[in-house]
């Protein structure tokens, strides 16, 4: 405080997140009052009481407040000798508030107040700002006094009608729809308390795209659970069987709701995002269970023996299976970095739904089994003709695996070849942080050149509304001129419902880039709003230039970077923070001229920005809320640079002296804002993507650019950027844990180094089948197929991962039986082959239930599609190809390197061309 200016309001420490932005905006707006009286009716009327709702953390209230305008008439006050310290000396001379104390008697007492404030224009212009023996000199004599409004230099529109915004800004663990909820049931009663002819209406509430996701994610659960019932029933044509798989979802979801309870989790998006994936998830366990179980009844055995001894078969592998699709999720509970922390809950949820549906399947699903299930002596002619059809599926695999052991080095060749197509195609995908959402709004932004007024910028900001307006979609457009500054404008426009239209919100986006080009007056451009629910409103590119050179030179360089930029049509709109253009009038004072009239340069500087700047001398009251009383020049005073030479200041001979005497004033140019990064000095390159363009080949672009520009220079990344790189640079680190974990906790389950490698071997090439999926998804796109993309984001990366674990259950059925086998004394090849074949309709199963219960989210509809497609396709994709393969490599791989070597593999004659089925 001591380093501030003394008359420099005390400063205050506000901790808020880093992208605290309003989440809903209200607009008010009134055909009979002014902007001022709505003004000062939201801010003490509405703020409060909306403040007061659970969960907000601050109303903001944008525009003018209520102010006492002492507009001063330099020529008058010339005229009279006088200078703008003199009326503010006056002014706090003469409108204060003291108590006055009290008068007490015997028995009564009085409080005495003083009336020494002023509250009316016509108050203040009463003041005597000089007195001589002849005459006195009053405020209104040389200042025109008015109720008007501060120094706020913004201005609103909603649907092309000014109002007044107010934003309403969340609590860091706040829940948005809580909060809009309540808002919603607010907002009858804060109507109901507004004047007559004002109105309030909701212009902009990103929580519906939120309630809106949350509805189609239920949806998509139920279409999951109905396909994951059709799988087993198809594969066991058994209602009863059906069942005990079925019980197991609800069970095993109402269990991970209470772990998320107790873990303060929240049901949101990600967290129900998971629970989709659960139920593919959760059945897996119960399926391998009921499977085994079923199979011994069906040979003739009791069923409470059967549960007894399927049980004990499988329970290793269950356990096995359980721990290691959990292991997976681990490392992401130790993820730092913004979008890392989003996912937190996410992989959580799904570990613990995993281990509620492991212990499940262990004790549930085995009593089940023996109280449901029987061995039926006639099956029905669709049991009959399924049955038929997996025996010969059944038969024609154990034919194919056999020729596959013997031609071995084929088909280790050609699993080689599928993993160097799998890198191939990976560096086809484009990277970004996450898919663009269609969240039923955008954005249009808009800056005008450097030293333009806000009524400047307000003119073309009304072109880009009407842009807006005429999108047929829309159904309200919002407006702020003066955003950020008098030369910026943010637009936004809500559209309406997802199903009730053709076009997703990046579709019109890309179809106003040329409109929002042909405003002349202003660079203009719409943008689709942040993924995973980022505030962090601009441009997504964000590139920054770091340097130790002067401001001057650092602005050449980032000038040439410019240059280069332009020639990527690629990158739109490219513009920097660094603008070394904003018009300025420098006044160098004469301080030995000044201290020859006997004046000083603080007298100067005061008088300066009293006169052009304004200055808050006072405070005043209406009813019980205080405003600030501002002194200034009137406006047609400071209109040009020549205006300077009206103001005067008085010499210590009582003289007026034009400031002209005194200093010299030019005309330059300065930047409006000069920024550090790292204490670095920094410029902020920020540019849009072209449509098909993606983060990372801006980001890898950016940084080939500016080594062929400036190749001493530094450079970082922030926002978007920043987030992009700190999620890919952890994606690898969180596959390389994910594969490390596994690799641990089936090595101490198998009590070897080897089985878990040719466990593992199956990811690659379920990584061959989630990448070949998005390439062939963007072959579509490319060809105008479809208008959905493929990248490889945060949410593909956690399919990626999630699939690590969902393949490897696989080589665990497989190795795990046939360990048991060779341990009874079978030779590895036909171990292999037995536990391959009798693993196959398990496998199959599981299989079936996890695409089928990922097929809703690949063919998602509505809000929040473009995220459920993306893991969709990823398991959808990985998880089919990835079997096909498994089925064959895996036991390949087994014959190769499996624990044993002691006993001889076998020849190629020792494997029979057509085993029996077992």
């Amino acid at each position: 405080r001591g380093a501030l200016p003394q008359e420099a309001d005390d400063p205050i420490v506000q901790k808020q997140e880093g992208d605290a932005q309003p989440i809903i905006y209200l607009a008010f707006s009134s055909d009979r009052h002014s902007l001022l009286e709505i003004a000062d009716v939201a801010e003490r009327i509405v703020k409060d009481r909306i403040q007061t709702l659970p969960g907000v953390a601050e109303a903001q209230v944008y525009g003018r407040r209520y102010a006492m305008r002492i507009w001063l008439n330099p020529d008058r006050l010339a005229g009279y000798q006088l200078t703008p310290l003199d009326i503010e000396t006056a002014l706090r001379a003469q409108n204060i508030e003291v108590p006055a104390g009290r008068v007490e008697s015997f028995d009564r007492e009085f409080t005495v107040l003083a009336e020494t404030d002023l509250r009316e224009p016509h108050q203040f212009e009463q003041i005597i700002v000089k007195e001589t023996d002849k005459f006195q000199v009053r405020l209104g004599d040389v200042a025109r006094v008015e109720l008007g409004g501060d120094f706020s230099r913004f201005s609103a529109r909603f649907n092309q009608r000014n109002a007044i915004p107010l934003g309403i800004v969340k609590q860091a663990v706040a829940n948005p729809l809580d909060i809009s909820n309540a808002l919603q049931e607010l907002l009858p009663q804060i109507t109901q308390s507004l004047p007559e002819g004002m109105r309030v209406e909701m212009a902009f509430d990103s929580t519906v795209f939120i309630s809106s996701s949350i509805r189609e994610v239920y949806t998509t659960i139920a279409e999951a659970v109905l396909l994951v019932v059709i799988v087993i029933f198809l594969f066991l044509r058994n209602w009863r069987a059906v069942l005990i798989p079925l019980v197991t979802i609800p069970v095993s979801l109402i269990g991970t709701f209470a772990l998320m309870y107790m873990l303060g989790f929240t049901i949101n998006t990600l967290s129900l995002l998971a629970m989709v994936l659960a139920i593919g998830l959760v059945v897996d366990d119960a399926i391998v269970m009921l499977e085994n179980i079923y199979r011994h009844i069906e040979k003739g055995m009791e069923p409470v023996k059967a549960a007894l001894t399927g049980s004990r078969e499988i329970a290793f592998a269950i356990v096995a299976m359980t721990i290691t699709l959990s292991a997976v999720y681990l490392p992401f509970a130790f993820s730092t970095g913004r979008s890392g922390k989003l996912f937190v809950e996410f992989a959580l949820t799904l570990a613990g739904a995993v281990l509620v549906s492991g212990f499940t399947a262990l004790t549930l699903s085995p009593m089940m089994c023996s109280k449901l299930l029987r061995r039926d002596e006639k099956h029905g002619r669709f049991y009959k003709l399924g049955e038929r059809f997996l025996m010969h599926l059944d038969s024609g695999y154990r034919r194919l695996l056999a020729a596959a052991l013997r031609g071995r080095w084929l088909v280790a060749g050609s699993a080689a070849a599928l993993v160097v197509v799998m890198g191939l195609l990976f560096t086809t995908l484009p990277e970004e942080l996450a898919p663009i959402e269609d969240q039923g709004w955008m954005m249009g932004f808009g800056t005008t050149p450097e030293g333009s007024t806000l009524e400047f910028t307000d003119r073309y900001t009304q072109q880009m509304e009407q842009l807006l307006a005429d999108v047929p979609e829309q159904y309200r457009v919002f407006s702020f001129t003066g955003w950020n500054g008098a030369t910026n404008a943010i637009a936004f426009a809500g559209f309406s419902d997802w199903h009730e239209r053709d076009r997703s919100v990046s579709e019109i986006v890309s179809s106003l880039f040329p409109t929002f080009s042909g405003i002349t007056g202003m660079m203009a451009f719409p943008v689709n709003p942040p993924p995973l629910g980022q505030n962090d409103f601009g441009q997504p590119v964000n590139f920054v230039v770091q340097s130790s050179l002067s401001w001057e030179e650092l602005g050449e360089l980032v000038q040439r970077l410019l240059v280069k930029i332009s020639e990527n049509p690629n990158l739109t709109f490219p513009d920097s923070d660094l603008k070394l253009n904003k018009p300025e009038l420098k006044v160098d004072v004469n301080r030995e001229k000044i201290a020859a009239v006997g004046t000083s340069v603080d007298a100067v500087g005061r008088t300066i920005e009293t006169m052009l700047g304004g200055r808050n001398v006072t405070r005043f009251k209406i009813g019980s809320e205080q405003y600030d009383v501002i002194v200034q020049v009137e406006d047609d005073a400071r209109r040009t640079p020549g205006d300077l030479s009206n103001i005067f200041v008085r010499g210590s001979n009582g003289t007026m002296v034009q400031l002209q005497n005194l200093a010299t004033v030019t005309e330059t140019v300065a930047a409006k804002e000069l920024n550090h990064f790292n204490k670095l000095r920094s410029a902020t390159i920020s540019a849009g993507l072209a449509p098909g363009y993606s983060m990372g080949e801006a980001v890898e672009w950016l940084e080939a650019a500016l080594a062929e520009v400036a190749p001493e220079a530094l450079y970082d990344l922030s926002g978007q950027s920043r987030q992009f790189r700190e999620s890919a640079s952890s994606a690898a680190v969180l596959m390389g844990l994910a594969l490390l974990f596994i690799y641990l906790v089936l090595a101490a389950q198998f009590e070897s180094f080897v089985d878990p490698l040719i466990i593992l071997v199956s990811v690659p090439l379920a990584m061959f089948g989630a990448f070949l999926c998005l390439y062939l998804i963007n072959l579509g796109n490319d060809a105008d197929l479809w208008s959905v993309a493929a990248s490889w984001n945060i949410y593909t990366q956690i399919g990626a991962v999630t699939l690590v674990g969902l393949i490897s259950k696989h080589g665990i059925l497989i190795v795990e039986f046939a360990n048991q086998l060779r341990e009874s004394g079978m030779e590895k090849v036909d171990a292999v082959l037995q536990s391959a074949g009798l693993r196959l309709r398990p496998i199959l199963m599981t299989t079936g239930a996890m695409v089928l219960g990922a097929v809703p989210l690949a063919i998602a509809s509505g809000a929040g599609a473009e995220a459920r497609h993306q893991i969709g396709w990823v398991i959808v994709g990985g998880m089919s190809f990835g079997t096909l393969f498994t089925l064959f490599v895996v036991p390949v791989v087994y014959l190769f390197i499996s624990s044993d070597h002691r006993q001889a593999v076998g020849s190629d004659a020792s494997i029979p061309a057509q085993p029996a089925a077992t």
